[in-house]
């Protein structure tokens, strides 16, 4: 029940929140126990998306009847309010069922972000003599530039390309399109990638339209990208959390520091909500705080 959504949800533990093993298990337990009691209720064939309120309520309200400790129901609680944070967060669904549910504060904090010096190493960190260091620096590039998504990165085809006008056209959530201006430094290391790497690859069938691929030419995997960007982070000492993400995420927050339009970053950014946008804001609020307390004389 649901298996895709968990696995993806265990990669999202590991690579994006870097909780332990011991973490992520519990964590998957914790929706496990959830998915077995739908199966006891006799909703062995709900979706994710078709989980209400009233469910977990009745979830939670069966967890306490089984008389585990306090600690043990709060965890299981935080473990699912997780959960459905995440499948907000990918957009895989528009509404939380748990978000009036009462428990213990997740310490949830907004997305890490990097300035742009701190993106201005980890470019030229990248070693551009190889094949997959000239990848890399067209992959990031477009992250940054373009507010990417992982998985529509890795499905960035030939086709969709318009360089020569500055565009690139992204297929988002739901097979939603849309078309997203692209930087003159995205389009130089996309250039020098297909030019000098690209176009000499031996490509595996059924994979000759996708512009990013791996040394066996076949199209990159979501958790390639994720390890790359760690791998990355890590070389260069970084304290934060840093993924894929972050460069979407320092995207929209750079925008809106430079005072674009809520509305021109949303449809840039694919969401279908302005209020999935609003996050930005909050993150620029946090940034003009800190302003504040750094030079303000009575901080």
């Amino acid at each position: 029940m649901w298996e895709h959504e968990i696995i993806e949800y265990r990669n999202y533990l590991k690579l994006e929140r870097s909780l332990s093993d011991n973490s992520i298990s519990a964590y998957v337990n914790d929706i496990q126990k959830l998915t077995s009691f739908l199966i006891l209720i006799n909703k062995k064939n709900i979706k994710y998306s078709e989980v209400n309120s009233d469910l977990i309520n009745q979830f939670i309200e069966y967890i306490y009847s089984l008389g585990v400790s306090p600690h043990t129901q709060s965890r299981i609680i935080s473990g699912t309010k997780s959960f459905f944070a995440y499948l907000i967060l990918e957009e895989k669904i528009s509404k939380n069922p748990t978000e009036l549910i009462e428990s213990p504060k997740l310490n949830k904090k907004l997305p890490d972000t990097l300035n742009i010096d701190d993106i201005e190493r980890m470019f030229l960190s990248i070693d551009m003599s190889t094949s997959e260091g000239t990848r890399n620096r067209a992959m990031l590039e477009t992250l940054y530039s373009c507010g990417l998504r992982v998985s529509e990165l890795i499905n960035l085809s030939f086709q969709n390309l318009f360089l020569d006008i500055g565009f690139i056209k992204v297929i988002g959530k739901g097979s939603k399109e849309r078309l997203v201006p692209i930087g003159s430094q995205a389009i130089k290391f996309i250039n020098l990638y297909n030019e000098n790497y690209r176009k000499g690859m031996n490509v595996k069938k059924g994979n000759e339209g996708y512009l990013f691929l791996n040394r066996r030419g076949s199209k990159l995997s979501r958790n390639m990208i994720f390890i790359i960007v760690k791998n990355i982070a890590i070389s260069l000492n970084f304290k934060k959390n840093i993924s894929p993400h972050t460069f979407r995420h320092s995207f929209a927050t750079h925008m809106i520091e430079g005072g674009a339009d809520l509305r021109a970053v949303q449809e840039m950014l694919g969401h279908e909500s302005i209020t999935t946008t609003e996050i930005y804001t909050h993150l620029n609020r946090e940034y003009l705080r800190e302003v504040v307390n750094k030079f303000h004389p009575r901080s």
